[in-house]
């Protein structure tokens, strides 16, 4: 079986074209293979790049322990440009079918290359019942969590996948590693959620550490950049268009005051390609 390991400023996934190829039989269990970094090729999960009745591609992700997600901002990226670079589809401007539904990504094409992509990732959700999160209001905003006997202020909102946002004075491992886990399970969130941790740098910069749902620590969330974007309007912390610098790289948001969208901008890089046996 062919694939293709790529990254979105790190956030780094392992691509199988369903076009030319059968998808696999056992998607889940081949993400949970494929991925380890130990005994596998390594990466963050599994995306399947499948054709779609709807749109130019459908993405299906799988996070590294085999459960599927609705969607990946970086991954979406990099689907787009394997897109047009392998020439699936040569167009600027594409549609992609997702688990949060058909979104457009316009591409920066140079030397006849996808360097970087900017996605509009739609609305953000605010309505805790479809976030999902027990949490109160419409949506979660500093809201008190209590996690291991202590409280924690957080904001929830959803951009096709759960998120809860921290803001904290210092992003510690002690937060990410051991507070991280612990708020991707607990009990408010029926089907899990992602957790940013995030530093305020100024009103149009921040820094952010992720607890990504079903795959721990990753060195970049496009979704979860998003979720920090909105969530730092909602509590006066920030401007509608920021910088977010994550651990493999940064990542340029705006949550759009003529359209409510959110709109994600970074890089997509082809790391290599190789066969994993059947």
């Amino acid at each position: 079986m062919r694939f293709t390991k790529m990254h979105g400023a790190g956030n780094d996934y392992i691509y199988l074209d369903c076009f030319r190829n059968s998808p696999p039989r056992d998607p889940a269990t081949l993400s949970r293979a494929i991925s380890d970094r130990h005994f596998g090729v390594g990466s963050d999960g599994l995306i399947l790049i499948c054709p779609s009745e709807k749109a130019d591609a459908r993405m299906r992700m799988f996070n590294a322990d085999g459960s599927e997600a609705e969607m990946c901002g970086n991954g979406l990226r990099c689907v787009a440009k394997y897109i047009y670079d392998h020439g699936l589809v040569r167009k600027p401007s594409l549609q992609v079918e997702t688990g949060r539904g058909i979104l457009k990504v316009e591409l920066e094409i140079a030397g006849g290359a996808v360097r970087q992509a900017t996605i509009d990732m739609g609305e953000p959700i605010f309505e805790a019942s479809r976030i999902p999160t027990t949490l109160s209001g419409n949506p979660p905003t500093n809201v008190a969590l209590n996690v291991s006997d202590q409280v924690y202020r957080v904001t929830c909102v959803s951009m096709g996948n759960p998120h809860c946002v921290l803001f904290v004075d210092s992003i510690t491992d002690a937060l990410v590693l051991g507070i991280g886990p612990k708020i991707e399970t607990h009990s408010a969130f029926p089907k899990r959620t992602n957790v940013e941790f995030v530093r305020v740098n100024n009103s149009d910069e921040v820094t952010v550490r992720v607890w990504e749902r079903g795959s721990g620590e990753t060195l970049a969330c496009g979704t979860g950049a998003c979720a920090v974007a909105v969530a730092g309007v909602l509590t006066g912390r920030t401007q509608r268009r920021i910088i977010a610098h994550l651990s493999g790289g940064d990542l340029s948001l705006n949550w759009s005051e003529s359209d409510n969208r959110v709109y994600l901008s970074g890089p997509a890089v082809e790391v290599f390609s190789g066969e994993w046996p059947d």
